[in-house]
C-alpha cells in the first residue's frame, strides 16, 4: 500500500494547518523531515527541516500506531502555522520522499472503510457532517457517523441469520423427527426484522430533506407581494420588486436556517390567465415545484381563494396588511406585519416532519432496506406453502442478509465507492 499525504485542513492563510500522512512509510517519512517522533498518540514540538536541512516551520507533531489512527494505518500529523508558504514548502518536502504520494480526494476515509475503520453508512455520514450547514443537520450526520445505522443493520442481520441457520436445521434433519417446531421462532424474528425496517424506510424521506434541505413556495396571484415577503424573510433583496403584475418570471430561491432545519424558500410566477408566452413558462415551473415543495404558503386578498387546492398542513395567510384595518391571519413584507409568526408556523410545521426522522438518510439505504423487507415478505410466503419450501424460504433470508450487507458496504459496493469518495476534499 502507497504511503499518502495531503493537506488535512482547509486551504488558504490561517492560524494553524494540518497535513496527514497515512501509510507503512509514514513514520519513516515523518522522522525524516522533524527527527523523533514523539510517542504514539502523544503530541511534540518539533523543528521541520527538508533534504538539505533548511528550517521549514516549528510544529507540533502527533504519531499514531496501525490499526489506533483514523484511517487504521500508521499516520502521522504536523501542525503548522497556517501560512500558504509554510504549508507548500512542507508538502514539497513530503514530495520528494521515494514511496510517497499526494493524497487523492476521499482516499485517507477510503482506507479508514477499507481497513474496517468505518462501514460506508458511517463514510456517508461523515461526507455530510463535513457539508452540515444548520443544526439539524449536523445532528444527523454525527447519529451516522457514530454508527447507529450500522449498528441497527447489524441487529437485522444477526436475526435473519439465526432465522435461516433454524430453517437450514430442518432442510438438514428433513428425514429425522425433529424435537422442536422452528417456524415460530423463525416467524417471530421475521416479523421484528421487517417491522424495524419499515419504520426505518418511513424516514428515509424526512432525513433526505434534513441533508438536502426542505422547500416552501409562497404562491399567490401577480403583485400580491410574494416577492417583498420573501425579502422580509431573507433580510435582503433576494427578488425584484415593482408595482408591476408579472414582475418574477422564474422561481426564486433563497436558503434559510430556521431553528437548526435547512430551508429553502421559493419565490414564484404570479399564478394567473396570461397571453405572455414567457410569463406562461415561469407560471408552470410554480406550478411544478409548488407540487413538489414540503409546504406551501398561500397569499390572498381579500375573499379570494388559492390558485391551487391547499394540501394538508398549508399555510393561507391574507396578503398586504399593511393596507388592510383587520389584520388577523395576515401579513406584510412590506412592513414585517406578521412575519415573525409566519416564521414560526413554518418552523413548527416543518419541526413535526423532522420528528419522525430516522437513522437512515439515503436513497441508498432505503433501496437496500425496502429490498430487505421484500425477501422477507416473499420468505413468510414461503413458509406458509409448508415445509417443502423451506430451503426456498431459507434463500430469501439469505437474500436479504446480502441487501444489509450491501447497505454497510460489505459486498457490492464497488459501483458507487467512486462517486461517494468524489464528494469528499483532499486531505479527507
Amino acid at each position: 500500500m502507497d504511503t499518502i499525504f495531503a493537506l488535512a485542513s482547509a486551504h488558504g492563510k490561517a492560524g494553524v494547518a494540518v497535513i496527514r500522512i497515512s501509510g507503512p512509510q509514514a513514520w519513516e517519512a515523518a522522522g525524516s523531515l522533524c527527527g523523533a517522533l514523539p510517542s504514539p498518540r502523544t503530541a511534540g514540538l518539533r523543528v521541520l527541516k527538508d533534504a538539505e536541512g533548511t528550517r521549514l516551520d516549528e510544529a507540533l507533531v502527533l504519531a499514531f500506531e496501525e490499526k489506533a489512527s483514523f484511517t487504521g494505518d500508521r499516520v502521522v500529523e504536523f501542525q503548522l502555522h497556517g501560512s500558504i508558504a509554510v504549508v507548500s514548502a512542507v508538502l514539497a518536502g513530503l514530495g520528494h520522499i521515494d514511496g510517497l504520494r499526494h493524497a487523492e480526494p476521499g482516499e485517507f476515509t477510503r482506507r479508514a472503510l477499507e481497513n474496517g475503520r468505518l462501514d460506508l453508512t458511517q463514510v456517508e455520514g461523515l461526507a455530510d457532517l463535513i457539508d452540515a450547514e444548520t443544526e439539524a443537520q449536523r445532528r444527523q450526520a454525527l447519529r451516522v457517523l457514530s454508527g447507529d445505522l450500522g449498528n441497527r443493520a447489524e441487529v437485522w442481520r444477526r436475526d435473519l441469520i439465526r432465522a435461516a441457520a433454524l430453517l437450514e436445521a430442518t432442510i438438514d434433519f428433513a428425514d429425522e423427527e425433529v424435537p422442536v417446531d422452528v417456524t415460530p421462532e423463525v416467524r417471530e424474528l421475521l416479523e421484528r426484522t421487517r417491522n424495524s425496517l419499515e419504520r426505518e424506510i418511513r424516514g428515509v424521506a424526512v432525513a433526505e430533506r434534513v441533508r438536502t434541505g426542505f422547500e416552501v413556495a409562497i404562491l399567490g396571484a401577480p403583485n400580491v407581494g410574494k416577492s417583498t415577503l420573501l425579502n422580509a424573510l431573507a433580510g435582503r433583496e433576494a427578488a425584484i420588486t415593482s408595482e408591476y403584475a408579472g414582475t418574477t418570471r422564474d422561481v426564486i430561491e433563497v436558503r434559510m436556517d430556521l431553528s437548526g432545519v435547512p430551508v429553502t424558500l421559493l419565490d414564484t410566477a404570479g399564478l394567473r390567465e396570461t397571453e405572455d408566452h414567457v410569463e406562461r413558462i415561469g407560471i408552470a415551473r410554480a406550478r411544478e415545484r409548488a407540487e413538489q415543495a414540503d409546504l406551501r404558503v398561500f397569499l390572498v386578498e381579500g375573499n379570494t381563494a388559492p390558485e391551487m387546492e391547499p394540501g394538508p398542513g398549508d399555510i393561507i395567510l391574507r396578503a398586504k396588511a399593511d393596507l388592510l384595518e383587520d389584520r388577523t391571519g395576515a401579513v406584510s413584507g412590506l412592513t414585517g406585519q406578521g412575519v415573525s409568526d409566519l416564521i414560526e408556523k413554518i418552523t413548527q410545521r416543518l419541526a413535526a416532519e423532522v420528528a419522525d426522522i430516522g437513522v437512515a438518510t439515503r436513497v441508498r439505504h432505503k433501496i437496500s432496506m425496502e429490498h430487505a423487507v421484500a425477501t422477507l415478505h416473499q420468505a413468510d410466503a414461503l413458509l406458509d406453502l409448508g415445509a417443502e419450501h423451506t430451503d426456498l424460504a431459507a434463500e430469501e433470508l439469505r437474500s436479504a442478509v446480502r441487501a444489509l450487507d450491501a447497505l454497510v458496504g460489505r459486498v457490492d459496493v464497488e459501483n458507487i465507492l467512486d462517486e461517494i469518495f468524489a464528494s469528499f476534499c483532499i486531505g479527507k
